[in-house]
């Protein structure tokens, strides 16, 4: 799988490692369904503080398509981790829809 990051927040480019990391972790059933991953943090008010720390996951698949997921916290590891937990659900939610045989007409 390959995996972009993106960052332009000083704070949210040392997260790199981590964040590349623990997507690895939560896609690792996964991993053949997704390709290619991009992961992009961002401040949305910059140095002032509150809850605007976001995570956005965009994972490209094959079959389902693209997957995004974006998650807001006051934290970067509580919006990173909120962003993996909502994109495998969603993934796997994409997946067993697809699976899924039409219903037959009666």
């Amino acid at each position: 799988m390959q995996v972009l990051f993106e960052s332009r927040d000083p704070q949210g480019a040392q997260w790199r490692e981590v964040a590349v990391r623990r997507l690895r972790f939560v896609l690792r059933r996964l991993t053949w369904l997704v390709p290619r991953a991009r992961v992009r943090l961002s401040d949305v008010n910059g140095p002032r503080g509150g809850v605007d720390k976001q995570c956005r996951v965009e994972l490209r698949t094959d079959s389902a398509g693209t997957v995004v997921v974006t998650a807001v916290a006051r934290d970067w590891q509580a919006a990173l981790d909120t962003a993996l937990a909502r994109s495998a659900r969603t993934l796997v939610r994409v997946w067993r829809r697809g699976r899924t045989p039409a219903a037959l007409p009666r």
